[in-house]
């Protein structure tokens, strides 16, 4: 997988992998690939996500220069 698919084209492409196969419709060969590309676009975007992990960490360090973990909150419109 190239760097320049993104995150969001990866998952797309992985939601046509999954209803390809559940659909029922794939034979046999066809589906051992499409599950073999669907592992590594799994991979690929697991190791996205780390990245912008470490990313986030990165850019939220206090002023001693440890990371700051602060809580995740959803944003809610009342």
């Amino acid at each position: 997988m190239s760097k320049s698919v993104t995150f969001e084209a990866s998952v797309k492409r992985l939601d046509a992998i999954v209803a390809k196969l559940e659909s029922g419709d794939v034979p046999l060969e066809q589906a051992l690939k499409l599950f073999q590309e669907g592992t590594g676009l799994v991979r690929s975007c697991s190791k996205l996500l780390d990245e912008a992990e470490l990313e986030v960490v990165k850019l939220s360090k206090g002023e001693d220069g440890a990371p700051v973990e602060t809580e995740m909150q959803d944003e809610q419109t009342d």
